[in-house]
């Protein structure tokens, strides 16, 4: 699935544009056992509850693509035999309402999932009548399909600190007693996939918050649909010691920069483009933006070497994940510089006197915690008395 069509399924979760009816649930204990049930109608809840409910199950669709939603993909042999395909489509069709499929689903949940603490399993079934785009008219109101769908979303539940507060009525302070607070989902996904706005059987999407662990326990026991992408933090960490393992020495600032810069660049033209599939780089790519920045043919083949052991071959990544999009950072053991990625020729390395230093240009003013300094031209730190 792309953003775009992600972002389409995501309007929806409104209490005036849902055809969401019941949110089916179960609150799960520390020692793995379901303690209260709740199918609950959207239509008895007031409006902010509804909203606030919604919200929640919106943010399984919610991150980026190929980092917090990963698409999953069944082989025509799950669709056609597997119990955890089967399992999913039947819920799919009783619209959550067959008391034993959704107990079968909380058992599978609470039996692979590896969370600490207490936990909300949250539950929806929606239809959608996906309207048709004229190229001529926009939006138009004709009907292609009816796309049905199942949402899960995991919420870890937290105990609110108590707190105090002033009854005005009373003229008095009160503590507020800690209750339970529902948090946004730690992971959830959606069943079938919504892929060139139409029902995918063959393919679901699913979601994680965190960047650093796929859960797979989870994934292996709701899909068994093979292994997932790396991590994208391992994703970035693993590229790291790629890129300075294979370039050694050749591995400088000026060559870190380029590859950042060329990768932005590719990322921009993506969104200029607006191309709808999700931009990837494999190894070829990244082979020609370090042979662009003038690495040596052995230093190149050696990444190519490095990257297939650690990615894998074939391996396609998104840019996102191996290289940060909103900072540029030049660290030292004892000082953090931070740099607007699109102001990296402010930053340079130089070797003075035998002595390596981090230059940074400041033709725009300084400042010293908060304070305006200047920079005399005559300054001579070697001078100080």
């Amino acid at each position: 699935m792309n953003d775009k069509e992600i972002a389409e399924l995501r309007r929806r979760f409104r209490s005036d544009k849902t055809a969401i009816s019941r949110i089916r649930g179960a609150y799960v204990n520390e020692k793995r056992e379901i303690i209260s049930e709740l199918d609950q109608s959207v239509a008895l809840m007031t409006e902010t509850e509804a909203d606030e409910l919604l919200s929640l199950l919106k943010k399984t669709l919610s991150g980026k693509v190929d980092t917090n939603l990963l698409d999953i993909h069944f082989t025509t042999q799950q669709v056609m035999e597997s119990p955890e395909h089967k399992l999913l489509c039947n819920l799919r069709e009783t619209a959550l309402q067959d008391n034993d499929l959704v107990h079968k689903l909380y058992q599978k949940i609470i039996s692979s999932l590896e969370i600490e603490g207490n936990y909300m399993i949250l539950l929806a079934s929606d239809a959608y009548d996906v309207f048709t785009y004229r190229k001529d008219a926009g939006k138009d109101d004709e009907s292609t399909e009816i796309f049905r769908y199942i949402l899960c979303a995991i919420c870890p539940i937290k105990i609110a600190k108590p707190s105090l507060s002033y009854y005005v009525r009373e003229n008095c302070f009160r503590n507020v007693v800690a209750d339970s607070v529902i948090s946004p989902p730690a992971l959830g996904f959606m069943f079938p996939a919504f892929d060139n706005r139409s029902t995918n059987l063959y393919g679901a999407l699913y979601y994680t918050r965190a960047t650093d662990n796929n859960h797979p326990e989870f994934t292996n026991a709701i899909f068994n649909a093979g292994a997932l992408p790396m991590p994208a933090t391992e994703q970035k960490e693993t590229f790291r010691s790629v890129l300075a393992d294979a370039t050694g020495e050749a591995c400088s600032l000026p060559m870190v920069r380029s590859v950042h810069a060329q990768l932005h660049m590719a990322m921009e033209e993506h969104k200029i483009s607006k191309e709808t599939d999700p931009l990837t780089v494999d190894k070829y790519a990244i082979r020609d933006m370090l042979e662009f920045c003038g690495v040596s043919e052995e230093s190149v083949s050696q990444f190519e070497e490095k990257f297939d052991k650690g990615f894998g071959q074939n391996a396609a990544l998104s840019p996102r994940n191996i290289v940060e999009t909103n900072r540029f950072e030049v660290r030292t053991p004892d000082v953090v510089i931070k740099v607007n990625p699109a102001r990296t020729d402010l930053v340079d390395t130089r070797v003075i006197d035998g002595v390596r230093y981090v230059l940074v240009r400041a033709d725009g003013g300084v400042e010293v915690n908060g304070i305006n300094v200047n920079i005399d031209a005559d300054d001579d730190r070697n001078g100080e008395e």
